[in-house]
């Protein structure tokens, strides 16, 4: 594969010769696609808020191999929180990490939404073997400040 910008750096070549140098016809080398690695074990989060549902894929060190979430399957307004959005969205999560070889999955559960199991039972039902369930929904352990007295 050379071309003349190789040409030009191993010899030194004239204005006039170059514009008499015929072309050099060039071969074009496909590469090959860069193989997936294969992730048997990862994690599975599940984030169920009141407004949607998001399922995201990865292995044990946190590195995404597939996400979806019901705005992406096409659902709109109050239709993204219900059971049947969650249960599409981990359906498409699994085939997303098809190609990763993704077998067995820890599940962590986050947010209080309608979403939280159907999503679970989903991912099981995609033939993904579950080892644990989680529950990650933050706990306040005091709660907010309490506002002040009124000063009537």
């Amino acid at each position: 594969m050379t071309n003349m910008a190789d040409i030009k750096k191993t010899t030194k070549i004239t204005k006039e010769t170059e514009a008499t140098a015929t072309p050099v016809t060039e071969t074009v080398v496909k590469r090959a696609k860069k193989a997936k690695r294969v992730v048997h074990r990862g994690r599975a989060y599940v984030l169920a808020t009141y407004n949607n549902t998001v399922v995201t894929l990865t292995d044990t060190s946190g590195n995404v191999l597939a996400q979806s979430s019901a705005g992406h399957l096409g659902f709109k307004g109050p239709k993204k929180s219900t059971p049947y959005a969650a249960s599409l969205i981990s359906k498409q999560a699994v085939e997303k990490s098809k190609p990763f070889q993704l077998q067995d999955v820890d599940v962590f559960v986050k947010g209080v939404g309608s979403g939280r199991e159907s999503a679970v039972r989903a991912l099981y039902g995609a033939g993904l073997n579950i080892l644990a369930i989680r529950d990650i929904t933050p706990i306040p352990h005091n709660g907010c400040r309490r506002p002040r007295p009124r000063r009537v």
